[in-house]
């Protein structure tokens, strides 16, 4: 999690959830939740310091679950009114999620009720997920209950909740291995009115294929019978890894296919670089077929590794349409700054066309030390 982000949760957040719980339960402690809630709280990243909070709230609030969520519910603020929150704000009730997921799994109707609120103010993305490991046939009944909630909130909730690789989260490994639960849940959700919905229903599609491949392609390529520009939409965002890897499949679906007669040839600025420095990649793709060529032209970087070996990246290109005989440019820029998520080496780096995935040569540029 980004190091900046942690800092929201300071003495003065910690002050702001003390008054909502006292505003629901005069008797809590406020001045030993303050102490404990405050002490130690710098030390943490985002999370960590979210999870600090819930322990001394967890100290401070009844033992008794199903009298510490009443409380919790009753200190929630007002529901979010835009589809999608934005800023830091709202994050005052991940340490709330984290009390349910910790502290409720014995307490199933209360924790989904508890599910139900917060995500109307936050999300419960995160806090659902033990509950799907526990509980899956009950949890998943009420997930299909939710399908239909007229809160976007809720809905989202129902897809962004069991994406297999949900980032920040821990794998639901159980829909890796058979996705055909969540897929059930994706079909009452794929026309959903919201684009917030429906992003997710396309990034736990995308998530699924990483793992099924073929379900994802076989799904979207159903799902485009009949298919409305919003499903569409769905289908192309669901299938952005898939053409990255250059899946000849997911290309067919979208409507790309063959590519042998595009002709693609580059030159790199300057060839021979330092690390740190940069260089500029000209892509000039020409269409030598009679008729009109459409393809998705990705290229891929084989970036030298720390053991002299290569290891490929793919980088997004463009989509182009070309009449017989015309060209078009494309233009990339490539960093070998120092990053936090890649470590750069010396070496000759050969560079790849993925023209509807498949690759040609385009030639090398050097780097050095």
């Amino acid at each position: 999690m980004p190091e900046q982000l942690k800092n929201f949760f300071d003495r003065e957040v910690v002050e702001r959830i003390a008054a909502m719980l006292r505003g629901a339960h005069p008797s809590f402690p406020e001045p030993r939740f303050l102490i404990e809630a405050s002490d130690g709280l710098e030390a943490h990243e985002l999370l960590g310091r979210a999870r600090h909070i819930m322990q001394a709230m967890h100290r401070a609030l009844p033992s008794d679950f199903e009298r510490a969520a009443s409380i919790l519910l009753r200190s929630l603020g007002p529901e979010l009114e835009r589809e999608e929150f934005q800023g830091m704000g709202v994050f005052i009730y991940l340490p709330h999620t984290l009390f349910v997921a910790e502290h409720g799994l014995d307490h199933f109707e209360t924790s989904m009720r508890a599910h139900y609120e917060l995500t109307k103010r936050f999300t419960a993305e995160f806090s659902i997920r033990p509950f799907l490991e526990r509980y899956p046939r009950e949890t998943l009944e009420r997930l299909h209950q939710w399908t239909k909630d007229p809160n976007v909130h809720i809905r989202r909730l129902v897809s962004e909740g069991t994406r297999p690789r949900l980032p920040w989260a821990s794998r639901l490994r159980a829909f890796q291995k058979d996705p055909l639960p969540v897929l059930a849940l994706l079909e009452l959700l794929k026309d959903d009115p919201e684009l917030y919905v429906r992003r997710s229903v396309a990034n736990n599609l995308n998530d699924i294929g990483k793992d099924h491949p073929e379900v994802l392609v076989d799904t979207c390529a159903r799902w485009k019978d009949g298919a409305s520009p919003e499903r569409l939409w769905i289908i192309r965002h669901a299938l952005r890894s898939a053409v990255k890897r250059g899946d000849a499949r997911a290309l067919l679906v979208l409507g790309f296919q063959g590519g042998g007669e595009f002709e693609v040839t580059a030159s790199f600025k300057p060839k021979r670089i330092r690390l740190g420095e940069s260089v500029s990649m000209t892509l000039s793709v020409t269409n030598r077929a009679k008729t009109r060529q459409q393809a998705v032209v990705d290229f891929a970087v084989h970036f030298i590794k720390a053991n002299g070996s290569a290891s490929p990246k793919v980088f997004k290109g463009s989509k182009v349409d070309l009449l017989p005989g015309t060209s078009c440019t494309l233009e990339k820029s490539i960093s070998f700054a120092t990053m936090t998520t890649r470590k750069h080496y010396a070496g000759t780096h050969r560079v790849e066309a993925l023209v509807n995935g498949r690759a040609s040569d385009l030639g090398s540029f050097t780097v050095i030390a």
